[in-house]
């Protein structure tokens, strides 16, 4: 199967205690596999993945239909019919609620064959430590809601969300022509109002530029989701992505993990955008000068290799009054970034705050002429 085909689920991964046979969830404080209904713990230092290491994969074998069998997997899903989120079901499972944005889901027969995680950041921060983070972010807003502060702060737990990236690495050399400016000045004489004067006019002087940059990129980060608007997971950056751990389920144990609905190709469209940004930079410092053109750039670029990745994010979707409010929390270092509520109460109370206030400085004024 392409890359560029289905898109992976919010998967729920299940580990029985073996003692008590209850599910053990990963936990963040402590770093390791722990059983809520015995006290039961398991570290995180043995078994298959405590000698692995993380791979890159090859983009072209990718886009190619050609990974390793290996490398893929595949789920059962629902989508959400409000922000197409996509949900895995456990078998026994007909229903559920849209972890991204609160909205009923009912089970589904649908499949999809997708690629693999490769790396995982674990989740540093446990739950009630995110929702002091997200219940203070709402509390230092101006015009926010009381009654949705007061609903966030008393309202259910947050759920912890593995959200998919790609991350790509890429050997670029790229040839350009343009012009180096050099500023110099002239003076000139202007009259104004019958008076002479002397003023020193800004000038540039261009000369023709050419040559060679190069520059290895490691890890572009590109967000594989649609289901949280970018410029709340743009927000979290910066990740410690130093910090990746080989892929185990086990990390995964008491969370979500969501599946990537941006193709591959697609986030390599994005993470050479970034990349031509970081190249037309280095381009301009190469010319050097006070000012700089850049006419054309011939880019090659090899040895292309890519890794699906999931970083924790915790989320909270809360539906008052009718709206649907997101806030979702860096789950390594408590970052907070969501929709920003507004109070048409206070906003008014504020304006006619600000008219008394404005009427009664002008009163005053007016007495003291």
């Amino acid at each position: 199967m392409s890359a560029t085909a289905d898109a992976a689920p919010a998967a729920e991964h299940h580990f029985p205690c073996d003692t008590c046979g209850a599910d053990m969830r990963y936990d963040p404080a402590a770093g390791h596999l722990s059983c809520d209904h015995c006290g039961n713990t398991e570290t995180m230092d043995h078994g298959p993945w405590a000698a692995a290491k993380i791979r890159e994969l090859d983009f072209r074998k990718a886009v190619g239909d050609a990974l390793p069998q290996a490398e893929m997997e595949e789920t059962r899903v629902s989508k959400c019919p409000n922000c197409a989120a996509e949900v895995a079901f456990d078998p026994a499972v007909h229903a559920t609620e849209c972890p991204f944005c609160a909205t009923p889901v009912v089970a589904d027969t649908g499949t999809h064959r997708h690629i693999k995680p490769r790396a995982v950041l674990p989740f540093a921060l446990d739950e009630p430590t995110a929702h002091d983070a997200m219940s203070d972010w709402l509390g230092g807003l101006w015009f926010a809601p009381g009654g949705l502060q007061a609903y966030a702060r008393k309202g259910r737990r947050m759920q912890g969300i593995y959200v998919p990236y790609w991350t790509f690495d890429a050997d670029t050399a790229s040839r350009y022509t343009g012009e180096r400016g050099t500023v110099y000045y002239e003076t000139r004489t202007v009259s104004r109002n019958g008076k002479t004067s002397q003023v020193r006019v800004a000038k540039v002087r261009w000369r023709p530029a050419s040559g060679r940059v190069a520059r290895f990129f490691d890890d572009v980060l590109v967000l594989a989701s649609r289901s949280l608007p970018k410029k709340f997971t743009d927000g979290l950056a910066p990740w410690d992505l130093t910090a990746l751990e080989p892929y185990t389920p086990e990390y995964l144990a008491g969370f979500r993990a969501e599946g990537y609905a941006v193709p591959l190709e697609e986030g390599f469209i994005e993470a050479r955008e970034v990349m031509d940004k970081t190249i037309a930079r280095d381009i301009r410092f190469d010319i050097g000068g006070d000012r700089q053109r850049i006419h054309s750039v011939d880019t090659t670029v090899k040895d292309v290799t890519f890794k699906h990745i999931l970083l924790p994010v915790w989320l909270a979707a809360y539906k008052y009054r009718g709206e649907t409010y997101r806030f979702v929390v860096n789950g390594r270092t408590g970052k907070v970034q969501g929709e920003r509520p507004w109070s048409a109460i206070k906003i008014a109370l504020a304006v006619i705050a600000g008219a008394l206030i404005a009427a009664v400085a002008a009163y005053v004024y007016a007495l003291n002429q």
